[in-house]
């Protein structure tokens, strides 16, 4: 029975590029490497090199399978490998196919404009101590979730947020102690974002199409069982 090698590419808190290898079989996974890219350029001969040397430590006849991200160089070099390889299989990762999926979704003019308009409602609220205290102290509250800077899924899980916390936040706008700040920066133009009807029935709907696609992210990215043998 062959095995799979992964390989995961992320930055530490020095912004060093660097990759984790980790081999999975049948008995589990396993930690092989991890590797500072810093030095190492990023075309598919150089990453192919790499590659290589992480089979022959597990043992070309051991190798199965090999799964990367999904950026062009790295497919090139699935590529060549395989051609050294003819036993090797390479795909790419499903939850980074995804991810890219959800980024340029988001990029989306419309759905870019409807974002940002999100966000300005999340730093409003977060930026003031009086408008977070009078949020929290609705009946079964419950925080904002913020987007993550780099995990697209999340864009779409705080619009969801941010429409759960809909009655809420026209609560609060509507009150008397936001009369009484409404000439504070932005809090206008918060005002017009949280009462307006065609901003909340865009949010649903973005939420609604893009529900699949996060249950899909979820099981891709799930550390329970791998999902591709």
């Amino acid at each position: 029975m062959g095995c799979t090698i992964m390989s995961d590419g992320w930055r530490d808190t020095r912004h060093r590029p660097l990759i984790n290898f980790l081999v999975y079989c049948s008995k589990g996974i396993s930690f092989i490497k991890s590797v500072d890219a810093s030095d190492i350029e990023s075309n598919a001969q150089t990453l192919c090199n790499l590659f290589s040397e992480i089979v022959e430590i597990v043992g070309p006849k051991n190798v199965v399978h090999m799964v990367t991200d999904n950026a062009a160089n790295y497919k090139a070099a699935g590529k060549l490998l395989c051609e050294k390889y003819p036993s090797v299989c390479w795909s790419p990762c499903a939850a980074h196919c995804i991810n890219l999926i959800m980024k340029d979704i988001g990029e989306l003019s419309h759905i870019d404009s409807l974002i940002t308009l999100a966000s300005r409602v999340n730093v409003f609220i977060y930026n003031h101590k009086w408008s977070l205290n009078w949020l929290r102290k609705r009946l079964g509250w419950t925080e904002i979730i913020c987007p993550g800077a780099t995990h697209f899924g999340t864009t779409f899980i705080a619009l969801k947020s941010l429409h759960d916390h809909k009655n809420d936040l026209q609560a609060m706008v509507n009150s008397i102690d936001f009369k009484k700040v409404i000439k504070l920066p932005k809090a206008m133009e918060v005002n017009l974002i949280i009462l307006d009807e065609t901003f909340w029935k865009n949010c649903l709907i973005s939420v609604n199409v893009m529900a699949p696609l996060l249950r899909l992210l979820r099981v891709c990215d799930s550390d329970e069982k791998p999902f591709l043998g």
